[in-house]
């Protein structure tokens, strides 16, 4: 058993999962790292204060196995870090029914059945951090990202849920937010894309031509995502979101911004629904 913070991390082979891993482990802290291909992680595993575990965060099986064995073998879970995802691009009709039930298997059920798997021991100890990566994209959308907003904006509405539910016993819950960084989700490969239409060059092709056309160009450090994440996990008065970027905060500024603006503008017609006795 360890005295110093259990960070278990998903999806960390590459990008935010792996440089919050460099960032957990500078201070001295464990990781439980895992990975659909643990290969990937042979010199996280070289670490003496690293677990490597593999898992597909999509299988229940090994859901419940990675969280027994990360228990067993170092006593506690302090921060679920639920970080594995990919890119989907796609119109709303170009997407079929099985990539968007995929994209919410890995986006929105895995996070929540892990969450749900480490709760109770959590609560027994009294503290405890959920950390969801969601993305700019859980609040703001754009076209042909709408399957991939869906599975965000639907596990910000599961956690900001769960932090009200979860905050008498100790546990904290961030919902990350970050705009575009040089992670490798937009690599050759890494993006799925639906198969195109024709009818929606004009409005989902510049999204499309923004992917595959990005990578390795995105603004954003990870290692400093990284240290601002830990900052926010040491808080006193942690928040519920945490919006990285200087465009995703922007971004976000302008849809609350539009939203005031339509509540406004069509308050009084929402306010004279009501039974008027």
């Amino acid at each position: 058993m360890t005295a110093e913070r259990v960070w278990f991390i998903t999806g960390t082979a590459s990008g935010f999962g792996r440089a919050l891993a460099d960032a957990v482990l500078e201070r001295g802290e464990w990781v439980v790292a895992s990975a659909r291909r643990p290969e990937q992680l042979s010199d996280l595993a070289e670490h003496d204060r690293v677990v490597v575990l593999a898992l597909d965060v999509t299988s229940p099986e090994q859901r419940t196995a990675a969280v027994r064995q990360a228990i067993e073998r170092l006593g506690r879970i302090d921060v679920l870090v639920n970080n594995a995802g990919r890119t989907q691009v796609g119109a709303v009709e170009e997407t079929t029914e099985a990539e968007l039930r995929d994209l919410f298997e890995l986006h929105f059920f895995a996070p929540a059945a892990l969450t749900r798997a480490v709760l109770a021991h959590m609560r027994a100890r009294g503290s405890g951090t959920i950390v969801q990566m969601s993305s700019v994209g859980g609040q703001v959308t754009a076209p042909g990202f709408g399957a991939y907003c869906a599975t965000k904006f639907a596990l910000e509405g599961l956690t900001e849920t769960l932090r009200d539910e979860v905050a008498p016993f100790g546990i904290h819950t961030l919902i990350v937010e970050p705009g575009p960084f040089r992670t490798g989700l937009f690599r050759a490969g890494a993006a799925y894309e639906s198969a195109a239409m024709p009818e929606y060059v004009d409005t989902v092709g510049p999204t499309r031509a923004y992917v595959r056309g990005n990578h390795g160009l995105q603004p954003g450090d990870p290692a400093k995502a990284a240290a601002a994440i830990i900052a926010a996990v040491d808080a006193e008065d942690p928040p519920l979101r945490l919006v990285l970027g200087e465009e995703a905060i922007g971004n976000v500024r302008e849809r609350l911004a539009a939203m005031a603006d339509e509540l406004g503008r069509w308050e009084a017609l929402g306010r004279a629904t009501a039974i008027e006795e």
